[in-house]
């Protein structure tokens, strides 16, 4: 399994336009993803103090983003117009859903609600997928 992620980070880095490449990493993943399986927190890195953030799939019904956030590193209040899936790929987070504070760990998720304000901040290093709906 770790062959196959950095198989596809050395694609990524080769065929990205940060690195010269013709084509868009969340390209890049996505093809590679069709058909097979992946340990997909495995594609996105920790970054001191940072969080980053890999586009998988971006298509004008929706999103799947992974992201990954060093401790204490967070997303400030915000709200959106679709509901959004978080899915705990490692770590833990405190969210915060209209003032309601809830931990998420590890294989565990939940639903930002549309239209809620809504926040998050790493209590250790914490890699998530989110996953939003246009509709």
């Amino acid at each position: 399994m770790k062959a196959a992620v950095s198989a596809w980070r050395f694609f990524l880095r080769a065929l990205s336009p940060r690195q010269g490449g013709c084509v868009s990493e969340s390209e890049v993943v996505a093809q590679a993803l069709r058909g097979t399986p992946a340990a997909i927190a495995g594609l996105v890195d920790y970054e001191p103090g940072a969080v980053v953030s890999r586009t998988l799939i971006k298509k004008p019904v929706g999103t799947v983003t992974l992201f990954s956030f060093d401790k204490g590193e967070g997303l400030s209040e915000h709200t959106a117009p679709f509901d959004a899936l978080v899915q705990v790929l490692d770590g833990e987070a405190e969210v915060l859903i209209a003032g309601s504070p809830s931990r998420v760990r590890a294989g565990e998720a939940l639903i930002l609600p549309a239209g809620k304000p809504h926040s998050l901040k790493a209590v250790e290093r914490f890699k998530m997928m989110l996953v939003m709906i246009r509709a």
